[in-house]
């Protein structure tokens, strides 16, 4: 059987982060999905369970990260090509989000990033087919 990953993640606002995300072409699994959470799919094995901060709260005895001062994690995502990396930034960008850093190119590797309603930070990352080892 196959992993899935399911990264959790607390949101202010549960309803403006789903409109965000779904600005980005993100879809949500109605199953896991309440007033307190849901569940954005992001592929097949992948999730992002977006939690009220009460909720969150639950899981963990720990604060909240600040993320206007702190980071808490990096979530780096694949793309299928340069400009789906610079296409998905200029969407959340327009959804509300932000960039907090420019591009990176590496030749062989492009990345890109933004920030989400919440400061959450977004990688997204083009790899030419060629250069990943076989």
């Amino acid at each position: 059987m196959a992993r899935k990953i399911f990264v959790n993640l607390p949101v202010q606002s549960l309803e403006r982060s789903v409109a965000f995300f779904t600005a980005l072409g993100f879809s949500f699994n109605a199953h896991f999905t309440d007033e307190t959470a849901t569940c954005m799919i992001v592929a097949d094995d992948i999730f992002v369970m977006l939690l009220t901060h009460d909720k969150f709260k639950q899981f963990t005895p720990k604060q909240l990260c600040d993320t206007k001062v702190a980071t808490e994690v990096l979530v780096c995502l694949s793309a299928e090509s340069r400009g789906e990396v610079d296409a998905l930034v200029a969407k959340a960008v327009q959804a509300g989000g932000s960039i907090y850093k420019e591009p990176m190119d590496f030749g062989f590797m492009y990345g890109h990033s933004f920030q989400d309603l919440d400061g959450h930070q977004w990688e997204l990352m083009f790899m030419e087919p060629n250069s990943v080892p076989q």
